[in-house]
């Protein structure tokens, strides 16, 4: 609830109220520049964000933003200026949820996750369904993200929790481990190699790779070879894990990874096989990413937890 003067007569107060929700919609519209976009962020109605809007307009007295039919929408002086404040209150609503839950035995309130894009799609759904039937007061949202993007979104506060590997991590962050990840192989079944127990890098340089070029993963992956002071031939480059396995499966070269997908095959239904990479460059750990303190929320500490129990079978 906020309240303004009106300046008007004997002073008197005008009670302006808005809902979270409310807000919620107004930032969430000003920060992608359309209502259509804001719903599918939120998975709502655009027209309940539209009622929303005109809701919180009438309650002003004045517009929010100017109405574009071609560039979406822009913000008004006014809209600017509660733009400001509404981040603010939403902040603080978010920070009254957790002080509830720090005093409360209960594992409760909002915990946004991000999570490497190489293994999201793995390990997150079924992390995020087991915690939250745990845990009917905890609401989950998750973002895929590249490592230095993980990195970005902790200090900005837009994520709880990262789920990444133990790479270059800086110094004003923690990181928790979960397990150890040893690297393996990826080929097609009838490739040279594949009935092979365990191959080495020397053995897989002359033959041709693809290569999973996200930031800071690809130079791991090129540390093995640096490592036997070889080269690796790069043969093709993709950033996504899917697409790596169906290049693989479909014979333009091996790949190394380190979290093996579920099942055999590739998206397009062509089989895989794995072998396990033989190296001197340490197994890489998994695990939770946060700023410093971050585990005195007890969502956060549980969720690593429960990381740990789910992840270590």
């Amino acid at each position: 609830m906020f309240d303004r003067a009106s300046g008007l007569g004997h002073h008197r107060v005008m009670q302006t109220r808005f809902t979270l929700r409310q807000l919620e919609y107004f930032t969430a519209v000003t920060e992608v520049g359309s209502i259509a976009a804001a719903g599918r962020v939120l998975n709502v109605s655009s027209a309940s964000i539209s009622t929303a809007l005109s809701q919180v307009e009438a309650e002003l007295g004045t517009a929010l933003f100017l109405r574009h039919r071609a560039q979406g929408l822009s913000l008004t002086e006014a809209g600017r200026t509660l733009a400001a404040q509404a981040k603010k209150v939403l902040s603080e609503a978010t920070e009254l949820t957790r002080l509830a839950g720090t005093v409360s035995d209960a594992v409760q309130g909002p915990l946004r996750l991000g999570c490497l894009v190489t293994f999201a799609q793995i390990v997150v759904p079924d992390l995020r369904r087991i915690f939250e039937g745990a845990h009917p007061g905890v609401s989950i949202s998750q973002t895929e993200l590249t490592q230095p993007d993980i990195f970005a979104a902790i200090r900005r506060a837009e994520i709880d929790l990262g789920l990444s590997y133990a790479i270059d991590i800086p110094d004003d962050l923690e990181f928790h481990p979960i397990k150890t990840l040893p690297p393996f192989v990826m080929l097609a079944p009838d490739h040279p190699l594949a009935g092979a127990e365990s191959l080495t890098v020397a053995e897989l340089a002359p033959f041709e790779m693809v290569l999973l070029d996200l930031p800071l993963s690809s130079d791991y992956f090129r540390s093995f070879f640096d490592a036997v002071s070889a080269s690796p031939r790069v043969a093709e480059r993709t950033k996504d894990m899917a697409v790596a396995r169906s290049l693989v499966a479909n014979g333009f070269g091996y790949s190394i990874a380190n979290y093996r997908p579920i099942g055999t095959h590739a998206p397009d239904g062509k089989p895989l096989t794995f072998v396990p990479l033989i190296s001197d460059v340490p197994p890489i750990p998994v695990g939770v990413l946060c700023a410093k303190g971050s585990l005195r929320r007890r969502v956060c500490k549980a969720f690593l937890e429960h990381c740990i129990t789910e992840m270590n079978p």
